[in-house]
């Protein structure tokens, strides 16, 4: 009888270990993949800034360095979402050096002159400005990778809430703040292209940097535009 008992105890004990071995398996969650994904982004860019449409004997000098940042909404119009419209919000901060010359004569009149290089120490145009971007995007992604190819062509709105101009001759220094005769609104189509975070940048300023007929040079109206070049990138 002591001898049975001790069986079943044993059967018990081994049937018992199994079970608790099987209970410590753990049950992975199943992820569902979003096959209805958008590309919302935040983007930067960093570029060298120029302009068209420049005065006779026009000259930059050093590196004009501009770098915009925002935010854009994603809003795609296909099944397979290659193709989609985005809208954003940015801000952006352009830096010119050159030698188109900003000052005030003795009655406070704000004047331009091209300047010799050898003349001065320092001249440069500063901008900040409010950016609603708008474009059409075209990329070959898909909802397992972010890593993909390119193409958004799009128009960028911007509003200047602050300009100013620099001249530093090595004897005087002129400060003009917030020119009346700059355009506070600004506008013109861009580009980037290229894979994942790294793209190619490209913006032409189609409203001239002057308002019409405020600003002239040796009596010849004075009509540049901007120009931007660099690199871009995009977040999720």
């Amino acid at each position: 009888m002591r001898s049975l008992f001790s069986c079943l105890f044993l059967v018990s004990f081994f049937n018992a270990f199994p079970q608790q071995q099987d209970a410590k398996v753990e049950i992975k969650p199943i992820v569902k993949i979003d096959s209805l994904y958008r590309e919302d982004q935040f983007y930067f860019s960093v570029t060298y800034n120029m302009f068209t449409d420049i005065p006779q004997k026009f000259k930059q000098n050093k590196f004009s360095l501009g770098l915009s940042g925002g935010f854009l909404r994603d809003m795609p119009v296909n099944k397979t979402r290659t193709v989609s419209i985005a809208a954003g919000l940015g801000l952006s901060y352009q830096n010119y050096y050159q030698n188109f010359a900003v000052s005030k004569d003795g009655s406070g009149t704000i004047v331009y002159s091209v300047v010799d290089a050898g003349e001065i120490v320092s001249n440069r145009y500063r901008q900040y400005s409010v950016d609603l971007p708008i474009e059409f995007r075209w990329r070959n992604s898909t909802y397992e990778s972010t890593k993909f190819w390119r193409i958004y062509a799009g128009v960028k709105l911007s509003y200047l809430f602050s300009n100013s101009s620099i001249l530093d001759d090595g004897e005087n220094k002129y400060k003009i703040n917030n020119n009346p005769a700059i355009n506070k609104f600004q506008y013109g189509p861009y580009l980037s292209t290229g894979f994942n975070t790294w793209n190619l940048y490209l913006y032409y300023g189609l409203s001239p940097l002057f308002k019409e007929g405020t600003t002239t040079l040796n009596g010849e109206k004075v009509s540049m535009k901007t120009l931007n070049a660099g690199l871009i990138f995009y977040i999720l």
